[in-house]
């Protein structure tokens, strides 16, 4: 059974276009990606900290090769709307696609809070050892819906490893990097964010 993929979009725009950036996202560029065949969901995150990155989209996706789709070919990169090229051109933007590697089951829900850990530059093999620790510094906590952890092939720099940690309420306890070892190396960037 192949896993499913994921488009996970982290934006900073300039505080004078914040305004029309949130007008884009909500009624065009969320409602034209939830239309492509194989976007399954897609929620929208705005950073507790206020600081960079201050936005945060996910989509859940039937499997990695929707992003390679004719359907979503049609409507992005070059082929994007003229008002998504707009926005675009002036935010920061990163961009992340791959496999749901630990989805954590269940239904995903609404979470009142979403924690974003960023591994970076780490290899391939590595990807049992971060799931492992994922599960066990977050999947007993009460206040934890669901814990997922991506991955990201980041070309000649390696793979990336996104942990995203879904909770119903805040969390209790500071992030604690002692169960993922010499891995928490590659920690470099831990965001919390709250559905926009």
């Amino acid at each position: 059974m192949s896993r499913k993929g994921y488009l996970l979009v982290l934006m900073h725009p300039p505080t004078a276009l914040e305004e029309e950036f949130n007008a884009w996202y909500d009624t065009e560029h969320v409602p034209d990606r939830l239309a492509i065949p194989g976007f399954e969901s897609g929620t929208r995150f705005h950073s507790l900290a206020g600081g960079a990155p201050r936005y945060l989209a996910f989509y859940d996706l039937a499997s990695v090769a929707v992003i390679e789709s004719p359907e979503y070919l049609r409507v992005s990169f070059d082929q994007a709307t003229p008002w998504t090229k707009r926005i675009t051109a002036r935010a920061r933007v990163q961009r992340f696609t791959g496999e749901q590697i630990y989805s954590g089951g269940g239904q995903a829900t609404r979470p009142a809070r979403l924690l974003l850990l960023r591994f970076r530059g780490l290899k391939a093999g590595d990807a049992d050892a971060i799931v492992t620790a994922m599960r066990a510094s977050f999947g007993m906590r009460p206040e934890v819906r669901r814990v997922r952890v991506l991955a990201h092939d980041a070309g000649s720099a390696g793979t990336d490893f996104i942990g995203l940690v879904d909770t119903g309420a805040p969390m209790s306890e500071q992030f604690d990097p002692t169960p993922f070892g010499l891995l928490a190396d590659a920690l470099d960037m831990v965001g919390t964010y709250t559905p926009f």
